[in-house]
């Protein structure tokens, strides 16, 4: 498992040119969504939110606002990962109602907690909560892209895009949301001279450290 586990890393690439006519099975996007609730937040408090865009027109329309990277347009789905406009006391309170019931977990535990992760997200300025929302969207991106890359499927991580634009056409303001990156996934070209290419890595010896 370990020599197939780095094979399929070695076999992921950001991949330049879909094939637009083969598309993700209902499984395989289904896979993509639970993978994404899956991941790892800070706290567990997911302020997050993935639109997945399957949409032909929807998809054309946004490359425009994309830098003009036809991938957009010619993968199978699109996703758009999000953060929450805000994460305010009724946010962290409504987590912790959830940790409550699918734990069974008392108010009396869980109420100091609470307490003190409302008190300090109060203390912070909203860019700062702006900025952890963001490192929140990578951490689910990186764990998207692995989970690609075991499943067999091409994707190509987007920070290259307009989000205003996408905000504006994908209604985003009204759903209390900001775009942050973008997750073309399909399969890759036959002609995408990018798949041949050697992956280009520092050596292991320079890039880990041990004590």
């Amino acid at each position: 498992m370990e020599t197939q586990l780095l094979e399929k890393l070695r076999w992921r690439y950001a991949c330049k040119k879909f094939d637009a006519s083969k598309k993700l099975s209902p499984q395989k996007l289904q896979l993509l969504k639970e993978a994404f609730n899956l991941t790892a937040t800070s706290y567990g408090l997911q302020p997050l939110k993935m639109m997945v865009i399957g949409d032909e027109e929807l998809k054309a329309q946004l490359v425009q606002h994309s830098m003009n990277q036809l991938q957009v347009r010619d993968a199978s789905h699109l996703l758009v990962l999000c953060i929450e406009d805000e994460v305010n006391e009724a946010f962290i309170k409504g987590h912790f109602q959830r940790v409550g019931n699918i734990r069974d977990t008392s108010r009396s535990i869980l109420e100091p907690y609470e307490k003190a992760l409302i008190h300090s997200f109060a203390q912070k300025k909203d860019e700062e909560i702006r900025h952890w929302m963001i490192n929140q969207a990578y951490l689910a991106l990186g764990n998207m892209l692995t989970v690609c890359a075991v499943e067999d499927i091409d994707a190509c991580p987007m920070e290259g895009f307009e989000p205003e634009h996408y905000d504006r056409i994908l209604g985003l303001q009204e759903l209390g949301l900001k775009s942050v990156l973008v997750l073309p996934v399909g399969y890759r070209a036959d002609d995408d001279f990018f798949a041949t290419l050697k992956k280009v890595r520092r050596g292991v010896e320079d890039v880990i450290i041990e004590l």
